[in-house]
């Protein structure tokens, strides 16, 4: 590693990513990896807070999901790619982090009532969901990051873990940075049905998705529901097909924008436009994202190296912050 600040950032493998993954993180983390020391994680245990009857499908989510981190440009020489429960150090610190913090400060966590609320899990709530921020902090920290790049709805996360490091520094010395948030400019992506772009809401593209997969599920996308006929004027601020073209068009958004608002163009041409752009835009990614697949030996090497990579790191910090509490 360089002197290069330290950027970790994580997704949790639930399968292969989409469009909205690839706008929100993805393609941010590419670039990033030139300017900063990046450890990207496969968040496996974070998966166990909200879905702990579906750990047999975490092991095939986390391979899919690495292979379109390589397929989108991830370079494991430059980037430590990595699984979180391979390196143990996360859990140590997670326990050390959770003598850190209150549990009425956690339970006053926004995102956590956002996801009791959406989740509707009233009483039924574990232990590991209402410390999630604090494995995170872990996660983070454990590397003694500067930055973490999120979207929106995880700044309170990134406050949480800078309250912990303060508390920590503060009783024990500066054994790690506060760490700030990074906000994508693409953070919310609009999905299928014009909602936000959620594997749960059924309504994701897939980066990886073929011509065929791109057009059965473009052709159906929500788009201005006011236009009722192919010559009633809309309004494109309220179409997804509108944002994504915006995204993966750009060169053709103001003329797109223009034709819906006269009627120039209807909905299934704008449609139809769109997807030969964005079936060359991904085009790359998976022509890549299939020569790693055919060669698993390469996958499982970057995979085991990245790990070793990152337990190393994560043992460092580990030993600074037994030397700094004077235990261990």
């Amino acid at each position: 590693m360089t002197t290069k600040k330290i950027i970790l950032s994580g997704m949790r493998p639930t399968g292969k990513l989409h469009w909205g993954n690839y706008t929100g993180a993805l393609e941010n983390w590419f670039r990033l990896q030139e300017e900063y020391d990046c450890f990207f994680m496969a968040a496996d245990w974070h998966v166990l807070t909200t879905a702990l009857d579906k750990a047999a499908e975490i092991k095939q989510n986390t391979r899919d999901m690495i292979l379109d981190w390589l397929g989108a440009g991830l370079d494991p020489e430059n980037s430590v790619l990595f699984i979180q429960s391979q390196v143990k150090e996360h859990a140590e610190l997670f326990l050390i982090l959770s003598m850190c913090i209150s549990m009425g400060r956690l339970e006053r966590n926004p995102t956590f009532k956002e996801q009791v609320k959406d989740l509707d899990l009233k009483g039924e709530i574990s232990f590991g969901h209402l410390g999630y921020p604090v494995l995170q902090a872990a996660d983070i920290v454990v590397y003694r990051a500067h930055a973490v790049p999120v979207g929106e709805d995880q700044l309170p996360h990134i406050e949480l873990t800078r309250e912990m490091v303060r508390r920590f520094n503060n009783h024990f010395g500066e054994v790690f940075p506060e760490p700030e948030g990074m906000v994508t400019k693409f953070a919310r992506f609009p999905g299928t049905d014009g909602k936000r772009m959620s594997k749960s809401l059924g309504n994701t593209i897939e980066i990886s998705a073929s011509p065929e997969e791109i057009k059965q599920k473009l052709m159906t996308a929500y788009t201005d529901p006011n236009r009722k006929r192919r010559d009633d004027p809309g309004d494109p601020e309220v179409c997804a097909v509108y944002t994504w073209y915006q995204k993966f068009m750009p060169e053709a958004a103001e003329e797109t924008a223009t034709e819906c608002r006269t009627a120039a163009r209807g909905c299934v041409d704008c449609k139809k436009k769109l997807l030969a752009g964005v079936t060359e835009y991904f085009g790359p990614l998976r022509e890549k994202r299939a020569q790693f697949e055919a060669n698993p030996a390469l996958v499982d090497e970057i995979i085991q190296d990245g790990c070793s990579r990152a337990r190393t790191a994560a043992q460092d910090t580990m030993a600074r912050v037994r030397d700094a509490m004077n235990i261990g």
